[in-house]
């Protein structure tokens, strides 16, 4: 959005990693402007060099979520070598301002707890009779021409909009609590859509990446699990001096990691409120798995690119006594791919779902590892997805308040 009606850019393509089956493809012309009849290239990042000689390029601008600042470093360092500038765009060139008071959700990584926070959000706004309307961190995994804007209203929306398994996460929890979310390509005419039905706007973040619309109050949630991370990510660190609120999540079990992370709120951002919350873990359906041998699934991105070994499934099933069996010698395709990509992985299988073939092989590895039941921490139902065998035991996990008042935050905003 940034270039798309710049004249004085040329956009010679984009890079892309981490998603599978994303780089070869176009941005259409449909959403590039007028600027670029033929639509924009999509390139593998590993190709960086090779691209900034052949178009000589002078400006390589880094877009990118949720990686170290090392990371980000050996890009800037890759692109100078090249001969080219490394760039970083901020919120004050990158915001919407919307007409309507906005709340925005982000944390300083993925699997912090965003998505729980952003629900008991909406929760505390319906009970006061605000309509709310969320919109989401894009997810372009599709045909991007069809998900300029996309709206979620009801559960066959998904169907109409072919969801992955990642989508669905984050778009199922709110439509079944009655919320309307929209989210797509184009920002600017999501917004505009998402006003027209909306009191407040609720900005629901993905990865740990800045808000793309200006916030009249910003939480971002901070991981008790993960302390010191506020500090090392991009652009986590960015959203943990920026926040209004700083939610540290998961303290239950880690008072010592709690004041890590309150030591670098008073050096980084002293003037931010801080709460204290945890994640309280229900099962859909009684069962009762002490002694049975689980296969428990994940989160994808909080367990693989998020770096965590574990989320809410493995916790329940731990504290309940099933017996975790190690997933990995059952692992197929793309799923034991991902396994040799994230060698941290050991007792539990990422929700991989960014395409067919990948789902099938979810189902498969599943099915072949002779559990008694599958515990699944994703917010997604499997069984509407998955042709799966074994009986699936689905655990929500919802804020529970440690330290401080989100409703007393919520309502002195609406004032």
């Amino acid at each position: 959005m940034f270039f798309r009606s710049n004249a004085a850019y040329q956009v010679v393509g984009f890079t892309a990693t981490q998603i599978p089956k994303i780089a070869g493809r176009k941005y259409p012309p449909e959403l590039a402007g007028k600027l670029y009849p033929e639509g924009i290239a999509i390139y593998d990042e590993k190709d960086m060099e090779k691209l900034i000689k052949e178009h000589s390029v002078d400006e390589v601008y880094f877009s990118y979520s949720d990686v170290s600042h090392e990371y980000v470093m050996h890009l800037a360092s890759r692109t100078q070598a090249s001969g080219a500038s490394f760039v970083l765009l901020g919120p004050r060139e990158t915001m919407l301002k919307s007409e309507k008071k906005t709340i925005a959700v982000t944390a300083v990584r993925t699997g912090c707890g965003k998505s729980p926070l952003t629900r008991t959000l909406t929760k505390i706004l319906k009970e006061r009779g605000i309509k709310t309307v969320v919109i989401r961190h894009p997810m372009p995994y599709g045909n991007l021409a069809k998900q300029k804007i996309q709206r979620f209203a009801t559960m066959e929306d998904l169907d109409k909009h072919e969801c992955t398994i990642e989508e669905r996460e984050e778009y199922e929890p709110h439509i079944k609590n009655g919320i309307v979310v929209y989210a797509g390509i184009d920002y600017a005419e999501i917004l505009k859509e998402a006003e027209k039905e909306a009191d407040v706007v609720i900005w629901d973040g993905g990865n740990n990446d800045m808000p793309f619309i200006k916030s009249d109050l910003y939480f971002v949630v901070a991981d008790a699990l993960r302390p010191g991370h506020e500090m090392y990510y991009y652009p986590g660190e960015t959203n943990f001096r920026s926040a209004d609120v700083i939610v540290i999540n998961k303290v239950e079990e880690n008072p010592a990691d709690v004041k890590r992370i309150m030591k670098n709120v008073e050096k980084a951002n002293p003037n931010a409120k801080v709460l204290e919350t945890d994640l309280e873990l229900t099962a859909d359906k009684k069962m009762d798995i002490n002694g049975k041998k689980a296969i428990v699934v994940e989160d994808g991105p909080t367990v693989t690119h998020g770096g965590m070994t574990f989320g809410a499934g493995f916790e329940y099933a731990r504290k309940n006594g099933a017996e975790i069996i190690d997933p990995r010698p059952h692992a197929v395709g793309s799923i034991k791919e991902t396994y040799e990509k994230y060698p941290h992985l050991e007792k539990v299988v990422p929700a991989m779902g960014y395409y067919g073939t990948q789902i099938e092989d979810l189902a498969e590895t599943i099915n072949k590892s002779g559990a008694d039941v599958v515990i699944s921490g994703t917010p997604v139902d499997l069984t509407k997805i998955l042709k799966v065998d074994i009986p699936v035991l689905h655990i929500n996990y919802s804020i529970k308040e440690r330290k401080g008042s989100l409703t007393e935050l919520v309502d002195e905003i609406l004032k």
